[in-house]
Formats: structure tokens, C-alpha cells, sequence
């Protein structure tokens, strides 16, 4: 049974006094454009889902954990990470249900929830903080890690060998193998997503902590310069520790017009927009595809420039706008141009594995661009058929509705949350028995029969979302499956700005 809001946290909790990096405050001027809200009441406790698709990040932090840690069963890991190379990298996200620190997916991870609070932040009210701080633990780690210039260090953790353990962080014996990027081996694709991980963090603190705002927005633009100037795939260089993994399979060319549109966001600087506007087409800006996930950042990159058009205004960026309905048009359940895949309880099923994370990242973008048409008062043309704001907010809140419950299975697909949720996901920390119930090492191999046990996982990850139910929307709950049953961070990260607004659309916040 799901932990109530208010037991669950006291029962995770070490400490319910809250770290303030920033006030709580709402961003002046960032909410222009109305929020609607919706008369009728609400299916679901979208605020409690924040809450905990927050708190969740706490559960996967690496280093040396805060007084105010409030996942209590998590104690330090990885405090000797970077020591391979001389280099500090303590801290950080392991990105999922294993021990490895992947700058690529942490990167993208950082820049989702920078966007959710650059977007809904001003709705979140006692939960901004929360939310600043899961940005600034990885905003932190991504400063060491591109401390040295003309240098990125990428991963910490030989995945291979942490895969053959099952074991929880704070028992990892694993190589804390420290992989690197430089002139002789590139990697565009994960210094440009590092890039814009920074640029909109820098966003995110601006008015609050103008000192290290300004800190990452200039470690972007460095970053940036180094991204494109020594171009190449780290899937390359580093093949044999990245893929099957984190793989690049989509070029970096995505990322380099997603890192640009940051930087131009966040300066302001003339020479980003005209980055954009020359290298665009080169770099993919009209290639159809409708998938945006850690990999390809191709329509994250069409609708924030899109915003420049519609709401700041920058008409030389026009053509994004076009380039974004054709985004939007092709995930419209029957429209004329669509080409979305839907299981048949409803859910925008893009792939076996992890497909979750589509899910999350498509509805985060279907809020955001109904809200930049709802400023500029425009709509989108699909065949004949015009696509408004209001529409485009019932789909979104459709798909995150069946993630919280509303599906076939009856079953929240996020750990904590209503009367049904998995039980055995794919996760190391919390499958095996926390250090005050078990102080001994537990070694290596020895969690494999906890991996392929039936019992519930011991410690419950509140606000995990894992990747989901399958075509026909069926989810077998077995650890064992980790297209199904592993969380991420960068499933998360869409989706606390998707909560924030709906909790207060529905009169939640």
C-alpha cells in the first residue's frame, strides 16, 4: 500500500528542515502568458506527485549527503570518486537503477528540470526550492567536471563491471573508472548537452544567486566553444565504456542546435542567434522526427526556439514555428499528419524500453508550447484542422493521467503514489537492505538473489517513475525487467514541470 503524503515523508525523512539555495519565491516576469485553470476537480493529487518527483532525486544522489537529506536510507557513496584521474568528481546522479555516473543522460537531466523551473517554476511555490536544489546537486558535480579546460570528464564507473553486481552504492566495489573527453578524443554530443545543462541553470538561479548563475553561464559558453570546435561523436573515442549504454545514435549535430538555443536563451548574445541561424539546416533544425529524449534533442531545440519567436519575438527564427507544429501535428491522435503510436489504454508508446521517458518529455513540451500559442494567441494548423492551446493541454494531462493511475492495469507507474504502484523495480539501493537494517558489506554477486526474488523492494524510492507498461499495456512488476521496471532521472525531470502545472491548474498550489 502507497505511504501517505504526509507519513511517507516522515518516514524518509532525517531532517524536515529544508536547505534554502534561493528563496521560494515566484520569477519576476516569467509567467506572462495565463494559466488556465480547470473548473472541475481533479482525478488526482498532482501536488503530492511533485512532491515526490522530487524528493525521488534525493534517493539517486552519489557523494556526501546533506544534513537535510530526507531519503534516510541513502547514506555516502562514491567519495573517492575521480581519484583514477587526480581530479575531484564527488557528487552527482547515478542516472538510474545501477551505480554509474553518465555525464551524457545527467547533463540532459539537468536541463529538464532547469526547464521545468524556468517554465512552472513560478507555480511551484513550496516546492521550488526543492526542485532548485535537485538542479544545483548536478549543476555542482558538472562544474568539477569541466573544471579543466579543454577537458570534460564524462563518466565515473566502468558500467560493465557495476552491471555484473548487484550491490547498493554504499558497497560498490566496482573500478570508479574516470572516462574523459579532449581535442584528441571528442565528444560534441555530451559537452554541448553539459553546455546547455549550465546555460539553463544559469537561468533557473539568475535572480536568486546571481554570482553562481553568472558562474555556469560562463562555464557554458566555454563548454559550448569546446563542443563545437573539436567536433566528433564520444561514442567513438569511448565506445567500448559508453555503448550499448548511452550510445549516441542520433549525431551530435542535435545537441549542438539544442546547446546553442540555451546559450542564446540564457546571453543574449547576438553571435548564438546567428550560430543558429546559419548552422541550423546543417545541424537538423528541419529533419523530421517527433522523439525527444536523452539522445535526440532535435524538437526540444524547434520548440524553445519557437519561443523566441512567438513570445520574445525574434523574427528570424520563424521557420521554428512551422517546425514545431509539425511536431505537434504528428503526435495528435488522429490527425491527418499524425504518425504516433498509442497502446490502446492510451499511452504514446515509442519503444519497449524505458518508453516512459517519451511520455514524460512529449507532455512536458505539449504544455510548454500551448502555453508560448496561448501568449502569442495562435494555434496550430494541422491539415485544415486547427490544434488550440486547450487541446493541447487535455492531451498532455491524458498522459500523465495514465501514469499516475488512470490506465488499464489501474497502477501508478510512480513509486509512493496512489493505492497501486510497482513494487519490485529495477533498482539496487532499493531492492537490497538499507545500512541500518543490514551494516555489513553485502558483497558483488551476493544481490543476486534479491534481484531475482519475488519480495518487494525493502526501501521504497518515492516519485521513481519507471519505464512502463508495454504496448498493450501490460506491466509484469518483475525486478529482473529493466525496460520496464527501471527508473531514471531524466524520466523525472520533464515531468515535475508537467506536475507543477496541472497541481496548480486544478487549485492544488
Amino acid at each position: 500500500m502507497a505511504l501517505s503524503s504526509t507519513l511517507g515523508l516522515l518516514l524518509l525523512s532525517c531532517s524536515t528542515t529544508l536547505l534554502l539555495l534561493c528563496n521560494a519565491n515566484p520569477i519576476p516576469g516569467r509567467h506572462r502568458s495565463p494559466i488556465n485553470r480547470h473548473p472541475r476537480s481533479a482525478s488526482h493529487n498532482y501536488r503530492d506527485a511533485l512532491t515526490k518527483s522530487i524528493l525521488f532525486f534525493e534517493g539517486q544522489r552519489s557523494g556526501k549527503l546533506p544534513p537535510n537529506q530526507r531519503v534516510s536510507w541513502r547514506r555516502d557513496s562514491g567519495l573517492s570518486d575521480g581519484a583514477a584521474a587526480h581530479v575531484d568528481l564527488v557528487g552527482g546522479y547515478y542516472d538510474a537503477g545501477d551505480n554509474v555516473k553518465f555525464g551524457f543522460p545527467m547533463a540532459f537531466t539537468t536541463t529538464m528540470l532547469s526547464w521545468s523551473v524556468i517554465e512552472f517554476g513560478g507555480l511551484m511555490k513550496g516546492e521550488l526550492q526543492n526542485a532548485r536544489q535537485a538542479i544545483r546537486w548536478a549543476t555542482d558535480y558538472l562544474l568539477k567536471a569541466t573544471a579543466h579546460p579543454g577537458t570534460i570528464y564524462v563518466q565515473v564507473g566502468d558500467a560493465t563491471k557495476d552491471h555484473a553486481c548487484w550491490e547498493r552504492p554504499e558497497d560498490m566495489d566496482t573500478p570508479r573508472t574516470v572516462l574523459k573527453i579532449d581535442q584528441n578524443t571528442p565528444g560534441s554530443e555530451v559537452a554541448a548537452e553539459t553546455a546547455a545543462a549550465l546555460a539553463s541553470a544559469s537561468l533557473v538561479f539568475r535572480r536568486c544567486d546571481p554570482t553562481y548563475s553568472k558562474l555556469l553561464v560562463r562555464r557554458a559558453m566555454s563548454v559550448f566553444a569546446f563542443a563545437d570546435k573539436h567536433r566528433g561523436p564520444y561514442s567513438i573515442g569511448l565506445k567500448k565504456f559508453v555503448c550499448p549504454y548511452y550510445c549516441d545514435y542520433s549525431g551530435f549535430q542535435d545537441e549542438l542546435l539544442w546547446g546553442a538555443a540555451w546559450l542564446h536563451k540564457a546571453t543574449k548574445n547576438p553571435m548564438y542567434l546567428s550560430y543558429i541561424q546559419v548552422n541550423g539546416q546543417i545541424l537538423g533544425a528541419a529533419e523530421f522526427d517527433n522523439t525527444f529524449g536523452w539522445d535526440n534533442k532535435h524538437v526540444g531545440a524547434r520548440i524553445l526556439l519557437s519561443k523566441a519567436f512567438l513570445v520574445q519575438r525574434v523574427k528570424s527564427l520563424h521557420d521554428y514555428k512551422g517546425h514545431a507544429d509539425s511536431f505537434i501535428c504528428s503526435i495528435i491522435p488522429g490527425a491527418s499528419y499524425s504518425s504516433a503510436q498509442y497502446t490502446p489504454g492510451g499511452l504514446l508508446f515509442k519503444m519497449n524500453d524505458s518508453n516512459m521517458q517519451y511520455v514524460t518529455s512529449t507532455s512536458f513540451l505539449i504544455l510548454s508550447y500551448a502555453k508560448y500559442l496561448t501568449s502569442s494567441r495562435q494555434v496550430v494548423n494541422c491539415g485544415g484542422t486547427a490544434i488550440t492551446p486547450k487541446r493541447l493541454r487535455a492531451i498532455a494531462k491524458r498522459q500523465v493521467d495514465y501514469l499516475l493511475g488512470d490506465n488499464p492495469m489501474k497502477m501508478s507507474y510512480m513509486v509512493g503514489y496512489g493505492p497501486r504502484y510497482p513494487q519490485r523495480i529495477h533498482h539496487r539501493g532499493s531492492s537490497l537492505p538499507c545500512i541500518a537494517a543490514h551494516p555489513t558489506k553485502i558483497q558483488c554477486s551476493s544481490g543476486f538473489s534479491v534481484m531475482s526474488s519475488q519480495s518487494p523492494n525493502p526501501n521504497i524510492l518515492v516519485g521513481a517513475v519507471i519505464g512502463g507498461p508495454d504496448k498493450n499495456d501490460k506491466f509484469p512488476d518483475q525486478r529482473s525487467d529493466y525496460e520496464q521496471s527501471e527508473p531514471a532521472t531524466y524520466i523525472n525531470a520533464p515531468l515535475v514541470g508537467s506536475l507543477a502545472y496541472l497541481a496548480h491548474s486544478f487549485g492544488q498550489l
